[in-house]
């Protein structure tokens, strides 16, 4: 009997906690959509420089968000290494990281694109980065053009690095 109502007590205290969060857990689940818009950051690159990104009139940006840790994103980088050399003139390909990658990191794995690190958690909730790997096409002003979360066939990849 104690134990059904701990059950029931505890099934209840979740329930209230959800109905409160409602739009908190729905925003903390969101993603990044089309039509959002990437703010100009600050950051440092892999290498330890600073690195400034704006979206000028008539520029095209892809960013790659990854963790060093994640599978799916391992899977991905080969992908990305093909695009990424494969990519029309003028658009500008960044990888980001968004952890501290483990020693021996960057001498086991090819990357042959740039990379930087993330600019921050705020940056990162900003634009609803929750999941990885995620791809965003930015046009002029920030705009996100087009985005693919998760392990992208190489046709839809195509279509993300187009001119």
């Amino acid at each position: 009997m104690i134990r059904s109502t701990c059950r029931a007590l505890g099934a209840a205290v979740l329930l209230a906690t959800v109905a409160l969060a409602g739009p908190a857990v729905a925003a903390a689940q969101s993603a990044p959509s089309k039509g959002d818009v990437v703010p100009p950051f600050e950051t440092t690159g892999i290498d330890g420089k600073a690195r400034k990104f704006d979206f000028p009139k008539g520029s095209k940006t892809v960013l790659l968000f990854f963790l060093s840790g994640c599978p799916s994103c391992h899977k991905m980088i080969p992908e990305w290494n093909r695009a990424y050399a494969r990519r029309p003139e003028g658009l500008q390909v960044v990888g980001v990281i968004l952890d501290q990658e483990p020693p021996g990191f960057w001498s086991t794995l090819s990357i042959t694109f740039p990379v930087v690190r993330a600019p921050g958690r705020s940056f990162l909730r900003s634009l609803h980065v929750n999941r990885v790997p995620l791809m965003l096409r930015v046009g002029e002003g920030g705009t996100i053009e087009d985005l693919a979360v998760g392990v992208t066939d190489p046709i839809r990849l195509g279509e993300l690095f187009k001119p």
